[in-house]
């Protein structure tokens, strides 16, 4: 969830837009890293979610509906802003690595259960890339306490910094204190507050340290016990009044108060993270994780100011044809699908529909995407053209779902 913040620099969180295509990029590979802290990640219609949460009315997978929904979840909840062409020891969250991508009133981000203080109490955080602030309700006036599911009622844990032995304000002194001017004293406890895209979504509160416990990510699971700074968000409003991000968000973004900065500050990682998307939402990540040696590698683009993680795309082949149109993109953790400003769009959209050997499906408001195939009743197979990436520094990033088929009550379309 992208954010602009007088205490941490905003974040753009869109990644190229196609929207005749879905390119959700996810291979079948291992989700495991290279010896990291790391958790797992589910996606919102996965059916451990479905177990853990009771979501049983969600749109049914493949269908028109269900992507409509992800498009409307990226779209409305995400408020993106589209990039323009300026440019240790390994650890994961304990008890476990599970993360899970939530739909419905979760605003279709990816999620991970947390262990936060002492006592330890757990956590149902969002996982943004694109803000910097891990926060949590904490003694809120304004925020969400449960969720409701027909009769089922999912409760969260609300932090409290007095219920905890380890917790101890941050003083506006703090290097991470964005907000002394707002200070009447060096002594006093140091105010946040982050605006997010989203129209009137906000968390605001101050500053406090915990532990955030942690475990080594490998057979022997030795406890570890972080001191992370996070927010005590005492007033949530817009969307995490709606239900995405209801009980906390971690950012993974390039900040000094971001966690993975954090850890590496401490010592306690390298300073890297990898995420890893699988089949059905299932996916983890781990935090110090520095990939290996025979993996594809391109170099971020950072800006002087509201530094995200950019990545530039100097080339683009469909169907065998190159095309070197030069763009930068934003790694986004929260958006369902990939997308692409013009003059990108057209000339993959374009060439595409060249190639495409059946027939284009008649414009229709119900369906989310500009670009719609109609398949015969009763086939099995179609040919499309595959799509490529070209990175800066030279590895061809393949993409391997390129297009999606949905089905509606009229028929099926790719």
């Amino acid at each position: 969830m992208a954010a602009t913040s007088n205490f941490v620099l905003g974040k753009a969180l869109v990644y190229f837009l196609t929207l005749f295509l879905v390119v959700l990029c996810r291979g079948s590979v291992s989700c495991y890293g290279f010896g990291t802290f790391g958790f797992d990640i589910h996606h919102k219609f996965s059916d451990p979610v479905r177990g853990i949460l009771g979501f049983d009315e969600v749109p049914q997978k493949g269908t028109v509906d269900y992507y409509k929904v992800l498009v409307h979840g990226d779209h409305l909840i995400k408020g993106r802003h589209l990039a323009s062409d300026d440019q240790t020891t390994p650890l994961a969250f304990y008890p476990g690595n599970d993360t899970v991508q939530l739909g419905g009133p979760f605003g279709y981000l990816h999620y991970a259960n947390i262990s936060v203080g002492t006592p330890s109490s757990s956590y149902l955080v969002a996982l943004d890339t694109g803000s910097d602030l891990f926060w949590l309700p904490c003694d809120c006036t304004s925020c969400v306490r449960g969720i409701r599911s027909g009769d089922e009622i999912t409760e969260f844990n609300i932090f409290s910094p007095n219920a905890s032995s380890t917790s101890k304000k941050v003083s506006c002194n703090s290097s991470l204190c964005d907000l002394q001017r707002r200070c009447p004293s060096q002594t006093s406890t140091c105010p946040y507050q982050v605006v997010y895209l989203s129209n009137g979504t906000s968390s605001t509160g101050y500053l406090v340290e915990d532990v955030l416990h942690l475990t080594t990510d490998d057979s022997k699971l030795k406890g570890v016990k972080a001191p992370i700074t996070f927010g005590c968000g005492t007033v949530q409003t817009g969307s995490f009044l709606e239900g995405a991000a209801p009980n906390g968000l971690i950012g993974l973004g390039i900040e000094a108060i971001s966690v993975p900065s954090l850890l590496a500050k401490e010592g306690y990682t390298s300073n890297s993270f990898s995420m890893c998307f699988g089949r059905e939402g299932l996916g983890r990540i781990r935090f110090g994780d520095n990939g290996s040696v025979d993996q594809g590698e391109t170099p971020f683009s950072l800006r002087e100011t509201h530094p995200t993680y950019n990545v530039t795309v100097t080339q683009i082949n469909v169907g065998g044809t190159d095309a070197n149109l030069e763009f930068s993109a934003i790694f986004d953790s929260g958006t369902s699908f990939t997308y692409l400003n013009d003059p990108a769009y057209t000339q993959i959209s374009e060439s595409f529909n060249k190639m495409a050997n059946e027939d284009r499906h008649s414009s229709n408001s119900s369906i989310p995407f500009e670009y719609c195939y109609v398949l015969r009743p009763n086939q099995t197979s179609f040919e499309y053209p595959a799509l490529n990436f070209t990175m800066k520094g030279g590895h061809v990033y393949p993409v391997k779902e390129s297009i999606v088929v949905a089905s509606d009550n009229v028929g099926t379309h790719i």
